[in-house]
């Protein structure tokens, strides 16, 4: 890559990184760590496509993508959910209000199936249409509505008489 080019790559990454690394915390419901692998694939990704990605409209939105793509890609590689801890997070409720909403809602996050949480992330983090998502999911339109109406119902399962505590805080 030209010096120009790495230099235009560096600052990009630099001003993505943070907002890649939030929604990839969301992706994974709080696993930090693969929220930071994730990220740094992403990046490789954009790297060695730097050339093309630079010419694209929305980089951003192209990260974005590759970013949903690369969880969605190591959900279907390792499908146990389970993640070894020796420390149990506090129960919501226990301290401090935004950090007991943060971890409800993680938890509640964590509970959804990965491809129903990535529409969640996408349409209410994100803020993207129904067509973005389905386009980012490779799915259609219908099926991302779909699983936009069972995630949230999930959600409200889940945090039941919560959600309506949390929304008004």
């Amino acid at each position: 890559m030209r010096q120009g080019r790495a230099d235009e790559y560096a600052e990009f990454a630099v001003a993505r990184a943070g907002h890649l690394y939030r929604s990839a915390c969301l992706l994974t419901a709080g696993d930090t760590h693969l929220a930071e692998d994730l990220v740094q694939e992403t990046f490789g990704r954009l790297y060695v496509r730097w050339g093309r990605v630079s010419r694209v409209g929305n980089p951003a939105g192209y990260a974005q993508t590759v970013l949903t793509r690369t969880f969605l890609a190591h959900q279907r590689r390792h499908s146990s959910r389970e993640r070894a801890t020796d420390v149990f997070p506090d129960l919501p409720g226990a301290g401090d209000g935004d950090a007991s909403l943060r971890l409800t809602l993680l938890d509640a996050l964590a509970r959804l199936p990965a491809r129903d949480r990535a529409v969640v992330v996408l349409r209410y983090w994100e803020d993207r249409s129904v067509e973005e998502t389905a386009d980012v999911m490779n799915v259609s339109s219908a099926a991302v509505r779909t699983r936009c109406s069972r995630a949230l119902g999930r959600l409200r399962e889940l945090l039941g008489e919560d959600l309506a505590e949390y929304a008004g805080s």
